[in-house]
Parts: C-alpha cells; structure tokens; sequence
C-alpha cells in the first residue's frame, strides 16, 4: 500500500469525470497504482454510479430527463459531504464514508420515485387514448346468466345497460387506462344483456367510442343481429354467446359476409 495520504473521494470522483488536469492526473494515476485501499473504493463508486444510472434508465420514460442530469447531481452532493480533502482512514473519515454512501443511497431512491410519479404524471396528462378493439381475453373472457332463448327474446333490448361507476372505474383500472380519458371509451359487456350477457367485471371492457373502425357502435350492430338471428331461431344462444365473446370482430366479418364494417344507419 501506497505510504502517500489516501485519495480523496472527491479526487476519485473527479479523475472518473476526467475533470483532473495536469499534474493531478499523474498523481491520481501514480497512487492509484500502488494503492488497493483507492482501487477498491474507485470502483465501490464506479458500481455505485453505473448502477444508479442503469435503475434510472430502465424506470424512466423516453421524454423524462437522461440520466446525466442526476448522475451529476449525485457526483456533486457526493463530493460536497466528503468535503474537499480525506486524511489517512481514521474513525472519523470512516463516519464520512458512511454518510457518503447514505447520501448515494438516498439519491437512488429518490431518483427512483421522482422517474415513477413523472411518468404516472405525463400519462395521465399528455398519453393518447390507447385504442382498444377486443379485450383482453384473461381480464374479459365473458360471462353469462343462465337464460333461455325464450328467457332472452322476451325481454327488450338492453345493449347500451348502464355500467356502475365503481364498476366502470375498476375496468379502466384493470386495462391500465389513466382517469383522464375515460371519455375516448364506452364501457362495454363483450356478451351484451341483450344475450344474456352478466353484470359482472369478467364481462366489461374499454371499447374505444371513436378511436377506431371497429368502435363500440359498429359491435352495437353486431349484436343487435345476432339477437335477431337467436330470436328467429336461425342460431343457438350458446353459439351467438360463444361467436362474440371468441373474436366479436371475426363474427360481424361472418354474419355480416364482409371485411370491414358497414355503414351506420
């Protein structure tokens, strides 16, 4: 080991930044060659920095800031609890490590929640709405109450049954749609009650109202004619139930004999 003072952490900091000039960048280099004590704390800061920079990176949204900007912050709030020199290791210069690294673990976590309540933040405020065409199959597979042909074509028509808002609020929860934007959707049964479709959260969706072709009012035809067709007894309940909860897109392509939808009434 090296008889010379140890290197501070600030000259450590410095000489990683390639900020040393001159006769300093000799010094550093010529101590750190014959000191391991150094060596070993060089790279306990080189980890310590690559780390955070690598946990910021992989938190934080392509349009929140890089991470050069805490990386520096950190360096700099570093460099100013050690204070400008370090002794030999003593008690006290081991207190100061210590708060250092305190300080470096701080950073991180702070960093850290700084990139997630940012990101939450900039969706909530500026993501457009995310265009949803078919649900989920693990979030909405489908549910039924066990009705008759009979049981359904004797009641009226209840596409459009309104959703509970609580229920509603847990829908746009589950798909991951901020609270801002409920509006770009309809609340949807992917069995409507008009087939016997439940009142039940495996049931509702976030249909896009008019992000897309296949929107909540082009599904609204769909349904209307496959009731019409259970009613006439031309198809089954089970298979009306089992066509639109499987792919309600392919079933309008197939009762309808085309590929894009039809025009609105």
């Amino acid at each position: 080991m090296s008889t010379e003072s140890h290197l501070s952490d600030q000259d450590l900091l410095m000489s990683m930044d390639g900020e040393l000039r001159g006769k300093e960048v000799a010094r550093v280099t010529r101590h750190l060659e014959s000191c391991w004590a150094c060596r070993a704390r060089k790279q306990h800061l080189e980890t310590t920095i690559a780390q955070f920079v690598d946990f910021h990176r992989s938190g934080s949204e392509a349009r929140l800031p890089s991470e050069n900007g805490p990386a520096a912050l950190l360096r700099a709030q570093l460099r100013q609890a050690v204070g400008e020199k370090s002794s030999r290791p003593t008690a006290t210069s081991f207190l100061s490590h210590g708060f250092a690294w305190a300080l470096v673990l701080a950073a991180i976590l702070l960093s850290a929640a700084t990139a997630i309540v940012g990101r939450r933040v900039w969706q909530s405020y500026t993501a457009p709405p995310v265009s949803v065409t078919v649900p989920n199959p693990s979030l909405t597979p489908g549910a039924t109450i066990a009705f008759s042909r009979s049981d359904v074509c004797s009641q009226p028509v209840v596409n459009n049954k309104p959703v509970p808002a609580t229920l509603r609020k847990a829908v746009f929860a589950e798909y991951g749609i901020p609270a801002t934007q409920p509006e770009a959707y309809e609340v949807d049964y992917l069995i409507t009650p008009a087939l016997g479709g439940a009142d039940d959260i495996h049931n509702l969706w976030p249909e896009s109202s008019r992000a897309t072709r296949w929107n909540a009012l082009v599904k609204d035809a769909l349904e209307n004619h496959l009731r019409h067709l259970v009613c006439q007894g031309q198809i089954d309940l089970q298979t009306a139930q089992h066509e639109i909860a499987s792919d309600w897109i392919e079933a309008y392509k197939k009762y309808f004999h085309t590929d894009q939808p039809l025009a609105a009434p």
